[in-house]
């Protein structure tokens, strides 16, 4: 994971143009996508797609014609999406265009003009303050033209009729934490997923423009949209900071729980968001109208971090031992999310009697061993009503555990599947494949 971070790191993407693609590009190389492109004034939702943005160059050079400001020293000197420029202008009259964050005078501040035609510069408060009076030349070499937005999915097919949505905006540069970390969670997701002989839910990963990405998805998916039963949006997973999860609109969601449950138990002290209709895509996909359980999962949130949307969220702010723990708990919720079912006794009348079954100590005594208790929870709780994340949030165990146990109970001929008469064991048909399936269903889909 750290090692495609620092790969697409120098990137300098937007919201649009070839540095998204390229980007898109060398993920296709580790994941099936499949691309579309929506043209320039496509309306989508309460949006229209903008004009197109690709840059070349850019610079400030003083009157000895040193570059004092160089976008080829860093793509965050220059406002994301500047139109065309190239003039001579005084230090007053450049003022103006120029952005820099007094606080952290080393840093270079991200800025953007994605909606409003304009144009700027951005770099440190020390570089700003060194630039003596006289006249500079300005260029942006740049373009904003009809063209096209770009977004990609890996869409790996499971068992039922229901989609997990995995989303991950990729619009910003020399961003390592926000948002490259999130990204490259989702392609070692994708990847481990792939694996799996079967799989009960089909996963999409969504690899977009933030905002605009989303809502264009989302206005030409509703049928897809439809299908979800769990979400989750990756950002910022790469810092030194705590895991945290804000919640979806819906607040007790299973994908609301199932992270809550997992943070609880690995001891996180980032704790749990109520949702707030601010921050990365999850207010998209949870606007009214759709109304997803979609999540935010992330460690320090957007904006509480010093380092954010600066050029010192660099190689640096992220670590592989920060990404491993994301990528070690978000794979304990998809273990939620693809084993939580209800379960129903077939022996309810007292308890069976498990130690001729194997399943119980032969010799009693005064403290009951976590493994035994869980199975006396399972076996009390499925009624067919209680689900398996229900008994563990009851029982104050890890999912794992409770489902451990119910496998147990299951081979034991104690449990069934609720709702399933014919057999006690997990479904086997639709085998779901993997990456070179879904690569197969995807070559050559270009919309």
């Amino acid at each position: 994971m750290y090692a495609l971070v620092a790969d697409l790191y120098p990137i300098c993407r937007s919201i649009t143009g070839d540095g998204f693609r390229e980007t898109i590009r060398r993920l296709g190389q580790l994941v099936p996508l499949r691309s579309t492109e929506v043209p320039t004034g496509t309306p989508v939702l309460d949006w229209t797609i903008p004009r197109e943005w690709n840059i070349r160059d850019a610079w400030v050079a003083d009157a000895a014609g040193r570059r004092v400001i160089d976008f080829r020293r860093s793509n965050l000197h220059v406002v994301n999406y500047s139109v065309p420029v190239r003039r001579r202008l005084s230090l007053a009259e450049l003022r103006p265009h120029l952005h820099a964050l007094p606080d952290h005078p080393d840093w270079i501040p991200y800025r953007t003009s994605y909606y409003a035609e304009s144009w700027g510069f951005c770099l440190s408060q020390r570089a700003l303050d060194a630039l003596p009076e006289g006249e500079y030349e300005v260029c942006i070499d740049s373009t904003l033209e009809n063209g096209s937005l770009t977004y990609a999915e890996c869409v790996l097919p499971g068992q039922e009729d229901g989609e997990v949505l995995l989303s991950c905006h990729s619009c910003h540069p020399s961003l390592a934490n926000d948002n490259l970390s999130g990204m490259a969670l989702g392609v070692a997701l994708a990847r481990d997923l792939a694996t799996r002989p079967r799989r009960r839910w089909t996963y999409r990963l969504l690899f977009l423009p933030g905002t605009i990405g989303a809502i264009a998805w989302l206005a030409r998916n509703e049928d897809a949209a439809r299908r979800v039963r769990h979400g989750l949006v990756l950002s910022g997973v790469g810092d030194p900071g705590p895991l945290t999860y804000k919640r979806s609109r819906r607040g007790a969601a299973v994908i609301d729980r199932g992270v809550e449950h997992v943070l609880r138990h690995a001891g996180s002290r980032g704790g749990v968001l109520d949702f707030l209709p601010y921050g990365y895509d999850e207010r998209q996909y949870c606007s009214p109208g759709f109304d997803l359980p979609v999540g935010c999962f992330m460690r320090t949130p957007n904006g509480r971090y010093p380092q954010y949307h600066t050029s010192a969220d660099d190689l640096d702010l992220v670590a592989p031992a920060h990404l491993a723990d994301s990528f070690a708990r978000l794979r304990e919720v998809v273990e939620i999310l693809e084993h939580d079912r209800a379960y129903v006794n077939l022996s309810p009348r007292g308890e069976p009697q498990l130690g001729r079954r194997g399943l119980y100590r032969a010799t009693g005594g005064t403290d009951l061993p976590e493994r035994e208790l869980a199975l006396l929870w399972v076996l009390n709780q499925s009624d067919g009503g209680h689900s398996l994340l229900e008994i563990a949030e009851r029982a104050g165990m890890p999912f794992a555990a409770i489902r451990a146990v119910a496998d147990e109970l299951t081979a034991a001929g104690l449990l069934r599947p609720a709702g399933d008469h014919a057999s006690p064991g997990p479904r086997t048909d639709a085998p779901a494949g993997g990456i070179e399936s879904a690569r197969s269903e995807s070559r050559g889909e270009r919309s």
